[in-house]
């Protein structure tokens, strides 16, 4: 702050300099001024003018200071009142602004909730055809056709399940309830909805759960177990899917394990990226992906402090490792 503020003053230091300059110039021309009470006269302008400086300093800097610590969060009453009038000229420009904006970013807010209950109301809606269809699927005789309907009335399911989470999440610290569930419902639930398509792609399930209760939300949880498994039924052919629960450590470990085409070294790391695709081992299935079903479960995780690890050969299969919390860190959760 000290040299933005002699950079700012600068032309009125080299003011008062070449005044003192000029003094000493022509008591040096002059020889009936005497130069040495001159030098004295200067000596003392000088220090004044610093002592001047530096008291002006502190009181100009002040308010500007305050405006550079400010965290820009739209509440003026951090900032310190103004009192030279360059300051209130400053101040009374920045509370019309930040009216201005508060008042953008409220209408902004009102349409984006009018838009998400618009949006969910949709959906909700669209869920009552899509549940008719489904029974109308189930009375087709020929298995060909209605396996591949199945499928496809799956994929709209999917995506629309997607599009209502990824809408809640923005206020899932609203929506959480933790609670002791049982492990076997949720994962058994999520592999019927899914029993088309594995049927089709001749995949099956071995579940071995050695711990069966954990603690977490009981919604958020089942979408991220959806979305892993999805995930797994996706990328795999003919083999089976394993899901495997244990303690260690105090900690509850869900291991979802698939033979599939599995991840490359280099995109391991990218998996939970928004909008990311593999490019590698491209299946008949992956261009349809979105890229968005891992990178909202990891999000959901975070909120419920669930770690998912990755391990991944390419053409062997992947691992996907939920990491339960324990007990002691849910009193975070509520804070976050």
């Amino acid at each position: 702050m000290l040299l933005n503020y002699l950079k700012e003053r600068l032309s009125w230091i080299l003011l008062v300099l070449s005044i003192q300059f000029l003094i000493l110039f022509v008591a040096y021309l002059d020889l009936s001024i005497p130069l040495l009470p001159m030098l004295y006269i200067v000596f003392l302008s000088l220090l004044v003018f610093t002592i001047f400086l530096f008291v002006r300093y502190k009181k100009e800097t002040k308010y500007f200071k305050s405006l550079q610590d400010w965290e820009h969060d739209l509440d003026l009453a951090k900032l310190i009142a103004a009192e030279s009038p360059f300051e209130k000229i400053v101040e009374n420009s920045l509370t019309s602004q930040t009216v201005a904006q508060k008042e953008i970013a409220t209408n902004h807010l009102i349409a984006l909730e009018q838009e998400k209950d618009d949006l969910l109301a949709w959906i909700h809606e669209v869920k009552t055809p899509l549940t008719a269809m489904h029974l109308m699927i189930e009375r087709i005789e020929d298995p060909q056709l209605k396996s591949q309907l199945a499928y496809e009335w799956l994929r709209i399911h999917l995506l629309l399940d997607q599009q209502l989470h990824q809408k809640r999440l923005r206020f899932i610290e609203n929506d959480l309830h933790i609670e002791k569930i049982a492990l076997e419902p949720i994962i058994f639930k999520e592999i019927r909805e899914l029993q088309s398509w594995c049927m089709q792609k001749g995949i099956g399930f071995e579940v071995n759960l050695s711990v069966h209760d954990v603690l977490s939300d009981s919604k958020w949880l089942a979408y991220i177990i959806r979305q892993v498994v999805t995930n797994a039924v996706k990328y795999s052919e003919q083999s089976d899917i394993h899901i495997n629960s244990y303690d260690q450590d105090g900690q509850t470990f869900l291991e979802i394990s698939d033979f599939g085409r599995g991840i490359a070294s280099k995109d391991v790391s990218r998996i939970f990226e928004k909008g990311f695709t593999t490019t590698s081992l491209q299946s008949s299935n992956s261009g349809a992906a979105t890229g968005m079903g891992l990178y909202l479960a990891q999000k959901a995780a975070r909120f419920l402090r669930i770690h998912i690890g990755v391990t991944s050969e390419l053409g062997k299969g992947s691992t996907f490792t939920l990491t339960f919390p324990k007990k002691n860190e849910f009193v975070n959760i509520t804070g976050m």
